[in-house]
């Protein structure tokens, strides 16, 4: 009996080893698997890749798409634009605690405990406050989508708007506060949840959603006890299907030529550029990155379904690289398989003429 068990538990044993093995290598990080994803799902995808000043690959760049969290670079801009104009101080302190009143545990990934907890490692909170710099900074490299509500406050979300023109982006929706979006259903129909909550979302204008948004966001910003927050309610996949859908979108086509504003140096002025550096090019942190790197700013999104990403980067050559994709209507595992691979995905896009050969050559024009 003990032997047959033991047969038994070696059998079990390999087993797992063998699907241990095949999880390491399906989720082990590859440039190819990102490529690959993008030629076999090209109506799930869009990608727009310039190399000094030549286009290397089009596809469906001016399909609009969610940005996620990508949209905070032009929040970022327009801190930068105030910051340039003396508007505001990017030394002024900011409690923390403000900041918490837009803070939903468990939403975010982790982002805003991450940055929290660097600013503390860092030194950088004075009697519980700390520099509007430090908060644009969280919400670039941290992607706090609680300093990201903060800010659109403070900056004005009239003027984040408004600085889509003077960036001439001409497709993009309207920017709006993407924590307070996690409550409509709460706020519009608290008594309703799964399909039937769903179906009076997708319902509602996103004239209608935007406007619910900020009324919600009045909520938050007076809710300092956190009793309106307490309870999101139904936030199941479907629901957050829905409020993935309706985050701002624009297209890759937009999204690279801003990169290439930003990466000209000419576009923005040399004070604003003192500003949005500091923020947008954390890469540049890591000597190993500042060894070979002129300058490179990048920012991505995520949600259940999309992932996104635009990124600049001028290297010690003096080659200049602009690139923006976004990817929608994901699986859980096509999600994280993609996420663990972006990273290569870019830097050989960075570092590796044949891989870029192989990009053009694979991600033929589709407008």
């Amino acid at each position: 009996m003990i032997k047959k068990i033991l047969i038994g538990f070696g059998i079990l044993l390999v087993i797992v080893v063998i699907l241990g093995v095949l999880a390491f290598s399906y989720f082990k990080p590859n440039k190819e698997v990102v490529l690959t994803f993008i030629k076999e799902n090209p109506k799930k995808s869009s990608i727009y890749l310039m190399r000094n000043d030549s286009l290397l690959s089009s596809l469906n760049i001016n399909q609009k798409m969610p940005l996620a969290s990508t949209v905070k670079i032009i929040i970022a801009i327009e801190y930068a634009e105030q910051a340039a104009q003396k508007i505001l101080d990017p030394n002024e302190l900011i409690a923390l605690n403000e900041l918490e009143k837009y803070y939903v545990p468990n939403t975010d990934g982790g982002a805003h405990p991450s940055w929290k907890s660097n600013i503390k490692k860092m030194d950088l909170i004075n009697d519980g406050q700390v520099e509007l710099r430090e908060v644009a900074k969280g919400m670039i490299k941290y992607s706090s989508n609680a300093n990201t509500e903060y800010l659109i406050d403070r900056l004005g979300q009239q003027n984040i708007n408004q600085r889509l023109d003077s960036l001439k982006i001409n497709v993009h929706d309207s920017i709006y506060y993407i924590v307070s979006a996690l409550f409509v259903g709460k706020e519009r129909f608290p008594s309703l949840k799964g399909e039937e909550l769903k179906t009076k979302l997708k319902g509602l204008s996103l004239e209608e959603y935007i406007q619910i948004c900020s009324v919600i966001h009045d909520k938050l910003k007076n809710d300092s006890e956190g009793n309106y927050k307490g309870d999101l309610e139904d936030l199941s996949l479907s629901i957050q299907r829905v409020w993935s859908d309706n985050l701002p979108g624009s297209t890759t086509k937009e999204y690279a030529g801003l990169m290439k504003k930003i990466n000209s140096r000419n576009f923005l002025s040399a004070k604003t550029h003192i500003y949005l550096d500091e923020v947008m090019e954390f890469i540049l942190e890591n000597p190993a990155n500042r060894s070979w790197l002129e300058h490179s700013g990048m920012k991505g999104g995520s949600t259940a379904f999309v992932l996104t990403k635009a990124l600049y980067a001028t290297d010690k050559k003096g080659n200049q690289t602009e690139l923006a994709y976004f990817i929608n209507d994901l699986s859980y595992l096509q999600n994280i398989r993609l996420q663990t691979s972006m990273n290569a995905f870019e830097l050989s896009i960075l570092t590796d003429g044949v891989f870029r050969k192989k990009i053009e050559e694979q991600l033929s024009s589709s407008q």
